[in-house]
């Protein structure tokens, strides 16, 4: 068989599977192990995010080595498992990364509770953004742009007057 990639290095490529084809099963939390679900809040670098944890408190989680060697990447609004931490109350440990199909699934199964919204938060954020940039249309009389504009094409003529002396 003939391969259509050419070159060394498309003899090497990994072949990367899509991320919709992947059924993975559905992880709950053990109680046992001191877990909790939770959902990203902020990103704040060097492997830590904020969290907000169903039972209400929030707590700075740092993500595993091996997540971000897998290339899970975590973003604000994703919901993920957390272990929390025996011997400091404010801070966990990230375990696991739900999908955007797993998260719904453990909402409609009743795991998280009905409040929480699923990867909307960014949504709400670029509204309010997109809300904040907008024009305002001020309306003028047709003298006031007269003036302004004959102001500074005079501006302009001194100022250009200024430097040409100095070269």
């Amino acid at each position: 068989m003939v391969v259509k990639k050419g070159g060394k290095k498309g003899k090497k490529a990994k072949k990367v599977k899509d991320n919709n084809e992947i059924e993975r099963p559905l992880e709950f939390k053990s109680i046992e192990d001191n877990q909790e679900y939770a959902q990203v809040i902020k990103l704040l670098g060097n492997c830590r995010c904020t969290v907000s944890c169903i039972d209400g408190t929030e707590r700075l989680a740092h993500i595993r080595g091996t997540m971000t060697k897998k290339k899970q990447w975590i973003k604000a609004g994703d919901i993920i498992l957390v272990s929390l931490r025996e011997f400091e109350q404010n801070k966990c440990d990230v375990i696991y990364l739900y999908t955007l199909k797993e998260g719904r699934k453990l909402k409609s199964l009743g795991e998280l509770p009905e409040n929480i919204k699923i990867n909307e938060n960014l949504d709400l954020l670029e509204k309010e953004n997109e809300e904040d940039i907008g024009i305002d249309i001020v309306e003028d009389n047709e003298d006031d742009e007269e003036d302004n504009i004959t102001q500074l094409k005079e501006q302009f003529k001194t100022d250009f007057e200024q430097n040409f002396k100095y070269i």
